[in-house]
């Protein structure tokens, strides 16, 4: 008999322990693997202390334009790339790097890529990916059924189904936005009688047929910049992006965008699509989805949810709610490579109807045959990795509860970060963590008080000059920071309706790493606090302009 698969059970420290490899290799190449996911204290510090240089002078090491005539052994090339590359790489998997969307992996990530880069499958065909093709659809129906929960019958019949599809998987967020887009302007442009639809006539012949001015999407400020490259790459133009103002929150105004719906369909452009944010990319926020797929019901359009970094919180019981109104969807992006712990390069699209994807089925002769289930058929790229077997380890290793635990511990970390900041009187919380993403700056307390009297007395002008004097400052500190190399936070521009939205420079951290402690949270501000003191010229400006 078969020895069916032992089962882990899901803890706090056992979710930490996959963050470690458990034993050290002896070539050169295992030791970069073990170090990698080994010493996420440190990897190579003291290298990088040593050898650190600017961007400029790490140009110089790739100057070369010739193909070496002759080979190099393994062992010198991985010397010299230790030196020139890992050594000056990103540190990404530190628990203090808490600037961006990547984190540490578990180390069983490393030794698998290595029997999916081995096996080479190209997912595009099924002659090239025979097993693959299908442990691909069936990550994409264990996500499906995380976001739309239906029945068991339902993906008996449509999960391996040739002629249909529950998703796509791809190298990320663009490609699964730009794909949902797709099959919302190939569905809505269709093929009507004579008109051979807006694959074969175009977009102009499409628009004069149905007799629209135009096609336009909707969506908050916040939304992802990838959405103006979909629009350019199907002929929409990225002014037909229609961004609609937030609020406090940093939400979508639901209202206003249905008076921009009104306003649009009665010139003639057709409301092609509405799309929801469900963890916006700069706070962390998620749009009222229920509304959303209300108004995308009352205007008969395409309902795209934008959960690529958000959506992964739906593993979590606990705070699973944030999401909802996501199962009514037409297609819904996710970032496997975000909160997934999958290495970069894994993002998808799912789709509630398993027969959208046949809006944008392209065959060729030789290749992506009628009826056969090669999935390239149904996908906006060809040729591609195996990268679902990553995500399908993942989800089997870590498992629901593995995910849960890991879920909630990110969102209470930025709680308890937040925390923090408001209780700290030099420092002012921007935007509230609703994930487990948030925004704030240093602002000293006879600062604060100076603006909040200004706000009362209605001195905007005055506000203006004190938030470009903090703007300037935040920009050093975070420079600064990064460059020091101890911890890294990033930065971005927001309009906080707290200051009639006028743009504030704020630092933004994302505390999906599940090794970042709340010491470290703690040695962060202490960092930036002292930064922030050592700039005698721009504290000096502050203080003569709250005078």
């Amino acid at each position: 008999m078969t020895e069916k698969p032992r089962k882990a059970t899901a803890s706090t420290q056992s979710m930490m322990r996959i963050f470690t490899v458990p034993e050290a290799p002896e070539s050169t190449l295992s030791k970069i693997e073990h170090a990698l996911s080994e010493d996420l204290a440190g990897f190579l510090t003291q290298s990088i202390v040593a050898l650190e240089k600017p961007l400029g002078e790490i140009e110089k090491d790739f100057q070369a334009y010739d193909i070496p005539m002759e080979p190099t052994f393994v062992s010198d090339y991985t010397e010299e790339m230790m030196q020139n590359l890992v050594a000056h790489s990103v540190h990404t998997a530190a628990p203090s790097f808490i600037g961006h969307m990547t984190s540490a992996m578990p180390y069983f990530v490393l030794p698998l890529s290595k029997v999916m880069v081995g096996l080479n499958q190209n997912l595009v065909k099924i002659e090239t990916s025979k097993a693959f093709t299908p442990l691909e659809r069936q990550v994409l129906g264990m996500m499906h059924h995380l976001v739309f929960g239906n029945e068991a019958s339902f993906y008996d019949r449509w999960m391996h189904s040739a002629d249909h599809s529950l998703g796509a998987f791809c190298s990320g967020g663009t490609i699964a936005n730009i794909t949902a887009l797709w099959i919302a302007r190939n569905q809505l442009l269709k093929a009507d009688g004579d008109f051979p639809g807006v694959t074969s006539a175009g977009l102009m012949a499409a628009l004069r047929h149905y007799g629209w001015q135009d096609l336009a999407i909707l969506v908050s400020e916040r939304g992802h910049y990838s959405l103006g490259k979909a629009a350019d790459l199907l002929g929409i133009g990225r002014q037909n992006i229609v961004s609609i103002p937030t609020d406090a929150n940093n939400k979508v105004d639901v209202a206003k965008m249905r008076a921009e719906a009104e306003r649009l369909t009665a010139a003639g452009i057709r409301v092609m699509a509405i799309v929801g944010v469900a963890g916006t990319t700069e706070t962390g926020n998620i749009d009222p989805l229920p509304q959303l797929a209300d108004l995308a019901a009352e205007f008969q359009c395409h309902f795209h949810v934008d959960g690529a970094w958000g959506g992964a919180s739906l593993m979590s019981s606990k705070y699973r709610y944030l999401l909802d109104g996501i199962e009514r969807a037409d297609s819904v992006t996710i970032d496997a490579h975000k909160q997934l712990y999958v290495p970069m390069g894994a993002g998808m699209v799912l789709f509630r109807d398993p027969k959208l994807a046949r809006a944008i089925v392209h065959h060729a002769e030789y290749i992506l045959r009628r009826g056969s289930k090669d999935l390239g058929s149904q996908t906006l790229e060809g040729s591609r990795p195996g990268m679902a077997m990553l995500v399908h380890a993942c989800l089997n290793i870590i498992g629901r509860h593995g995910y849960e635990i890991l879920i909630n511990n990110s969102l209470e970390k930025a709680r308890f970060f937040a925390g923090l900041i408001k209780a700290d009187p030099d420092f002012e919380l921007i935007s509230e963590p609703e994930l487990c993403l948030l925004t704030y700056r240093y602002v000293p307390q006879q600062v604060q008080q100076a603006l909040s009297a200004a706000i009362a007395a209605n001195d905007w002008k005055k506000v203006n000059c004190i938030n470009g004097l903090l703007n300037e400052l935040t920009q050093v500190v975070q420079k600064t920071q990064r460059e020091q190399g101890i911890s890294f936070v990033s930065r971005t521009r927001l309009q906080p309706a707290r200051y009639q939205r006028q743009t504030v420079t704020v630092f933004r951290v994302v505390l999906a790493n599940p090794l970042t402690t709340e010491q470290i949270l703690k040695d962060v501000l202490a960092e930036e606090q002292l930064l922030a003191s050592q700039q005698h010229g721009l504290l000096m400006k502050l203080q003569a302009a709250c005078e």
